[in-house]
């Protein structure tokens, strides 16, 4: 036995609009409206400090704004540090070095390994090979290239290890440019 669209249609607006149904949306609307506090606070075990539920009560008043204040001022008083927002693929703890070990390592300065190669300058007479050479390092076309030497000093590369950028000035030392290495 199969309904037309229109039959079924019309018994579900008859259900919807009957008095019991209307009774029952009602009372569940006014109870979700104003939830009483005996409900709300039936998952504890022991009545709410009443010093809390104010405290509580101030806090659910505020704008995001002042809240965000509060949270702001909460954290200098009470020393909380920021923590990022990464959930649970933090780093693990670094170990506590005792003083005698930071006075070790403070000598033994780290040394830069990643540098940043700077087209500086070059001579106008090696601007061709210079512009060759640039455009073979860093894949760019001739119009690029050619844009790129023009518009020294400029950022060539970042992040390049040490012996790599050594062969990097190098090169453009012996063709006239000159290089830094950041």
């Amino acid at each position: 036995m199969s309904l037309s669209y229109q039959s079924a249609a019309r018994s579900c607006v008859r259900s919807l609009r009957s008095p019991s149904t209307l009774r029952i949306s009602t009372a569940f609307l006014v109870q979700q409206r104003n939830p009483s506090p005996a409900r709300r606070w039936a998952s504890t075990e022991s009545a709410p400090n009443p010093r809390i539920a104010g405290i509580v009560d101030q806090i659910s008043q505020l704008t995001l704004l002042e809240t965000a204040d509060l949270v702001a001022s909460l954290k200098t008083r009470l020393n909380i540090p920021d923590m990022p927002m990464g959930g649970f693929a933090a780093a693990p703890a670094a170990p506590v070095a005792t003083p005698v070990e930071e006075e070790e390592a403070a000598p033994a300065k780290q040394e830069k390994t990643l540098f940043n190669l700077k087209l500086v300058s070059f001579d106008a007479a090696a601007k061709p090979k210079i512009i060759k050479e640039i455009k073979s390092m860093l894949g760019l076309s001739l119009v690029d290239s050619k844009k790129f030497v023009e518009s020294a000093p400029k950022l060539m590369k970042e992040g390049v290890p040490k012996e790599d950028a050594d062969k990097i000035v190098a090169t453009l030392k012996e063709l006239g440019g000159v290089v830094e290495m950041e």
